[in-house]
């Protein structure tokens, strides 16, 4: 039994070396042109707006071949060969995108109709299925808009017919590229389709849009002069043909014969004697069509000498004679009453109607959004403007509102970025705040210390602040509702220290600096009430201001989530870089220094008093000596002089005392020059109960 298992394993192996690879190095790669494309994908979108391109110049070229055929001479009709070549060599080329677009479709998966419930739906990857579907659905239009019809009809059927004549060779190749045409031009409508439901929209510019309903409205042009040439053409060779028929009845000769009309029989002599005496010229003569009796609305391409011009010259004639007539709705066409004629010009009024409120409709749209944002701030100011005029505001505060409007339409164009980045993923938000904040955030010298889960969670919470020059962001004692990252301008940020008498500090913040400090003070308490901190400084505007504002309910969050916010080293970046921390040590610093002075000089004071006392104790021990060797003198004046010794030792003693008493406990002496200093109160400090260590 093992045996026969182990048979067929290899068995199954020989037989199937490719459903079973060992590893995944084995597998082979499939080839390109095995694989299935994605119809959302960017390849098939790069190559649908590829194949319109191509489309919209096929479309082009085809006409192209009515100007195959010109008038070469009198009474005859040849065909420019040269040009011919040119314009078949061009429809092979595009001949070769159809084709190519045939294979993709072929290859290209499709949602499952079932499967449209939600979403997307599943796409059917089967190649079989697909090419079931396609030749179903599309392949019979695409068929026939990508078969090289006239160039087997140029190449192959007119080499083999027997003395072919130029003008119904040239009637057979028109008809064949006219019928083409159709599916050719409706094969457009699906395509856009496409485009649009895989991209959104057919351009991706105003301008461009504009650009593609002009170049559709020039190819209609471009197709009704076309047309509107080849048919004179055979007007012309038709009234030819009719005079001729009525001159072979006569019995004089020489008689008429249909291939004189050619203009290879021009140096037929034969010709030339029917040439000299016939009517056919004098009867199809279009400046004698006074009334537009027989050529209609063709006359002009006779009376112009159009139909024998240069190809440059014909082409533009025609192009102006077909954008014309459309914009004006073949208003100044006069028609005879042959139906063929008065069917085109009913066409000509209607394509006319349809193409140019198309394009009329279309190039609004595509101008008006340009200048929509525009004319909604217009809108805007001008509603500003009559509110401000219906309250009676005052002329300053008028300025300042119309200032702050127009650096707003400068700096955002009028777009609401906030609204944008609330509308996309979490994820992609993320990314985009954090191309456009990180390099911002990280100028602030304080959330430079931090790593990158934070700043990355601090930019997703930042929103964009917009201040004219001359506006308080905030006053002393309001509430701080946000902290401020200057990116641009300069703001002046003061403090009176709760408006105490003879005491101002001034500094001016830029770029790279923030305000609000209090704030993340607040935020970093863990018990910290509902109520918002009050600001400590006033900070006003010097010059227009573009920041990124973190409100206080974000702040909070941050500090909440993330406890490495709550670190040492954080904390002693917060202190060296904070403004209101700076001045408070700057403070400090110049009160210690001052009472350093005092003290210096109070211990000076008792040197000097020390030494007094000394030298009046030694006066005092020589005059006793002294007095032992003059009993008499001493005996007189014994009761004068004790008693003033007596005196001025006990007030010396006194004062030395005093003075001493005044140095041990630090007294401050009065200078006049001091004035007296005022007691500053230190910053509030976080608790950093939650601390984790130094990060």
């Amino acid at each position: 039994m093992h045996r026969r298992r182990v048979h067929f394993a290899a068995a199954a192996s020989h037989r199937f070396p490719r459903q079973f690879p060992k590893s995944f190095s084995l597998r082979r790669k499939i080839p390109w042109w095995y694989q299935t494309l994605d119809p959302g994908s960017e390849f098939v979108a790069l190559w649908n707006r590829v194949f319109l391109v191509s489309c919209l110049i096929a479309l082009f070229i085809d006409p192209l071949y009515f100007f195959v055929p010109l008038v070469g001479g009198p009474a005859c009709i040849e065909i420019n060969y040269r040009f011919g070549a040119i314009i078949t060599f061009l429809r092979t080329v595009a001949d070769l995108f159809y084709l190519m677009h045939m294979v993709l479709k072929f290859r290209t998966a499709f949602v499952a109709p079932n499967s449209r419930v939600f979403g997307r739906g599943d796409l059917v990857m089967d190649a079989r299925e697909i090419a079931i579907r396609y030749l179903r659905t599309d392949f019979v239009i695409d068929l026939a808009a990508t078969l090289p019809l006239p160039q087997i009809f140029i190449w192959f059927i007119i080499p083999a017919i027997q003395n072919p004549q130029a003008v119904r060779a040239n009637h057979t190749v028109s008809l064949i590229v006219l019928i083409q045409y159709f599916p050719r031009f409706f094969l457009i409508f699906p395509l856009h389709g496409r485009i649009v439901k895989t991209t959104g929209v057919i351009a991706k510019t105003a301008w461009t849009g504009a650009a593609y309903n002009l170049i559709l409205c020039t190819l209609a042009s471009h197709v009704i002069g076309s047309v509107w040439y080849l048919w004179s053409i055979q007007r012309l060779s038709s009234c030819w043909r009719i005079e001729c028929q009525k001159e072979m009845n006569k019995a004089r000769p020489p008689h008429c014969q249909q291939h004189f009309f050619d203009c290879t029989t021009i140096d037929d002599p034969q010709r030339k004697l029917w040439l000299n005496s016939t009517l056919v010229l004098a009867k199809c003569d279009a400046f004698k069509d006074d009334d537009h009796l027989q050529f209609g609305i063709f006359a002009s391409a006779f009376t112009n000498e159009v139909a024998s011009a240069d190809f440059i010259e014909k082409y533009f004639y025609c192009l102006w004679w077909g954008l014309r007539n459309l914009s004006s709705y073949g208003q100044s066409l006069m028609t005879t009453t042959l139906s063929g004629e008065n069917l085109f010009s009913i066409f000509i009024c209607i394509a006319g109607l349809i193409f140019f409120s198309h394009f009329i409709g279309n190039m609004q749209t595509y101008l008006q959004s340009s200048t929509v944002r525009l004319e909604e701030w217009r809108i805007k100011r001008r509603d500003t403007e009559e509110w401000m005029r219906h309250r009676q505001l005052p002329p300053e505060l008028q300025e300042r509102v119309r200032r702050f409007v127009q650096y707003k339409w400068i700096a955002t164009r009028g777009v609401d970025e906030e609204t944008i980045l609330k509308s996309l993923p979490l994820d992609l938000r993320r990314q985009i705040q954090r191309h456009l904040c990180l390099a911002l955030v990280r100028r602030v010298p304080f959330f430079a210390q931090m790593d990158h889960q934070l700043l990355d969670a601090i930019c997703e919470r930042l929103v964009s602040s917009l201040h004219t020059k001359d506006t308080f962001i905030v006053r002393e004692g309001d509430p701080v509702s946000e902290m401020l990252f200057i990116i641009r301008g300069e703001v002046e940020s003061s403090t009176t220290d709760g408006g105490r008498v003879g005491f101002f500090n001034s500094i001016t913040l830029g770029a790279g600096d923030f305000c609000g400090e209090e704030l993340l003070t607040w935020a970093l308490v863990p018990t910290s009430s509902l109520n918002l901190p009050s600001s400590t400084r006033t900070v006003k505007t010097l010059t227009e201001l573009e920041a990124f504002a973190l409100r206080a309910e974000d702040l909070k969050f941050v500090s909440t989530q993330f406890k490495r916010l709550h670190s040492k080293k954080l904390q002693h970046a917060f202190r060296y870089y904070s403004h209101q921390w700076r001045t408070w040590g700057a403070c400090y610093i110049q009160v210690a220094w001052r009472r350093f002075k005092k003290r210096k000089m109070v211990m000076e004071l008792a040197r000097y008093e020390d030494a007094y006392m000394n030298g009046a104790d030694q006066d005092s021990k020589y005059g006793q000596e002294n007095s032992d060797g003059d009993e008499e003198l001493s005996q007189l004046t014994d009761d004068a002089t004790g008693t003033q010794h007596l005196g001025a030792t006990i007030l010396a003693s006194k004062f030395a005392a005093n003075t001493k008493r005044g140095a041990n406990q630090k007294v401050p002496i009065l200078d006049p020059q001091e004035m007296k200093m005022p007691k500053l109160f230190k910053p509030d400090e976080p608790d950093f109960s939650a601390d984790l260590g130094d990060s």
